[in-house]
């Protein structure tokens, strides 16, 4: 095998979390010959694509779903986002981030009373949010708190910032990690490559070695990162890791109305739900839209409207017994199983945009039938994990480590906001196989610092080994 295939790390996939690993290896160690490898002929043309995925930057205070805790560890990550962009010339920074209003609404006694005790355990770690009541939330979105100019019904309060960077387009947040590099990639001592438009069939170990099997011929690593979603799975079980593991993939899909929102609203989580509430986004990436969503409904695919990757879901379906029971489990909580036939109903048509009319009517009250459309060709897939040994749906992101220069990334949490998050882990673990050095004091002035210091927080542990 050449030198000109000898990698010190390869990273399989070109979504917004392999490109943003690839970024922090050559930006931050002194490692000379890394390579990202990636299917599609452009980053980002899956989840990561601007039609994939919400949009949102998941900085914890308006998922009701986190505990104080949990908030703290996504503020840090997304913050990083934000610190990156924003040091960025103008022109490529409005094509990556978005300043809006955004808020997490609650409708209803019970929801309001809810809010109200959660800002004031949590305005200490978002300094600029604000209790937003009837007549705060009509300034900002009239949509919501008004019917024809008259106020709703509801009772009705919200938290949140009236201004705040807070919509993301992951693919050009992904462009821009290549481009940079690309622009690393011309000292004369480095080489960052990426091959776009080249499969990975298999991955073996070589002695200290990985060998990759690609579409342009064998390659060879010290170490290695998988970075493809659900296919990271599929080819960690394809080396003997990760069988614990049942991949059981959840599809969201979105409806468009007319401009209806400045910004982003969230709603209230069910806690006995393992999936997102439904939201309203001013859409950054299609003119005059306002985007609702998403549904949940499992589908046997590991990519959207891509009928191959059926026969990979079965691979890693995992059925058994184990496997039967956690979705068993599941349905016996009314919750959930009214939850999973709904969005089922939301998938027919004709049927579809009338009944998701009352979750988008919760936002925005005055919308009709005739306002909205199922948004055909959105919406991504989150490749949601059991765990056959204990029989859990595993809620927050699954990393797979062999201990000897492998690592698998699945279900990154919150999405493609961890991106940078997620990539410092990765660096530390390929730093410490291969006795790299890394620039920390660099590190934390371009991605901990800027916009929001959040230098004193502490990173997050790995989140699960495997």
């Amino acid at each position: 095998m050449t030198a000109s295939t000898h990698y010190d790390c390869i990273i399989v996939g070109g979504g917004v979390t392999g490109t943003a690993l690839l970024y922090e290896l050559a930006r931050f160690t002194d490692l000379k010959r890394l390579l990202l490898v990636e299917r599609r002929e452009r980053p980002a043309q899956v989840n990561s694509h601007a039609h994939n995925n919400s949009q949102t930057i998941h900085c914890g205070d308006i998922e009701t779903n986190y505990s104080l805790e949990k908030a703290a560890a996504v503020k840090r990550t997304a913050s990083m986002i934000v610190n990156y962009a924003t040091k960025l010339p103008a022109a490529e920074r409005e094509r990556i981030i978005h300043r809006m209003p955004k808020m997490v609404l609650g409708v209803g006694a019970r929801e309001c009373g809810y809010l109200r005790g959660r800002y004031q355990a949590f305005r200490v770690l978002y300094p600029r949010m604000q209790l937003l009541e009837r007549d705060d939330i009509a300034d900002l979105e009239p949509n919501v708190a008004l019917v024809n100019g008259a106020r709703r019904d509801e009772e009705i309060v919200a938290t949140g910032t009236p201004d705040d960077y807070c919509a993301v387009d992951f693919q050009a947040l992904s462009e821009s990690f290549a481009a940079q590099c690309e622009r690393l990639d011309r000292a004369p001592d480095r080489h960052v490559s990426q091959l776009y438009g080249t499969e990975v069939s298999d991955i073996a170990k070589d002695g200290e070695d990985y060998v990759l099997q690609t579409s342009r011929g064998p390659m060879l690593a010290r170490s290695v990162v998988v970075c493809a979603g659900g296919h990271s799975l599929l080819m960690a079980q394809q080396m003997g890791f990760g069988l614990e593991y049942s991949c059981l993939p959840m599809v969201g899909s979105f409806y468009f109305a007319p401009e209806a929102l400045q910004g982003k609203v969230y709603t209230v989580q069910n806690p006995a739900l393992p999936f997102a509430a439904v939201h309203g986004d001013r859409d950054i990436a299609t003119e005059g839209k306002t985007r609702f969503g998403p549904t949940a409904l499992m589908l046997p695919m590991l990519e959207r409207y891509n009928p191959a990757t059926i026969r990979d879901f079965f691979r890693v379906l995992n059925l058994d017994r184990d496997v039967v029971a956690t979705l068993w489990s599941l349905l016996k909580v009314p919750d959930v199983r009214n939850y999973v036939l709904r969005n089922f109903l939301y998938e027919v048509p004709w049927l579809n945009r009338r009944l998701f009319l009352k979750e988008i009517r919760k936002i925005v009250p005055q919308l009709s039938v005739r306002d909205i459309e199922y948004a055909h060709g959105f919406g991504g897939v989150r490749p949601q994990l059991i765990d056959r040994r204990s029989r859990e749906l595993k809620m927050g992101e699954v990393k797979i480590i062999d201990g000897h220069g492998i690592v698998f990334n699945m279900t990154p949490s919150p999405g493609g906001t961890s991106c940078l998050g997620n990539a410092e882990q990765d660096m530390r673990l390929v730093a410490e196989h291969l006795g790299a050095r890394v620039d920390w004091a660099a590190f934390e002035r371009e991605l901990l610092t800027g916009h929001e210091d959040t230098r004193d927080v502490p990173a997050p542990a790995l989140a699960e080994a495997s």
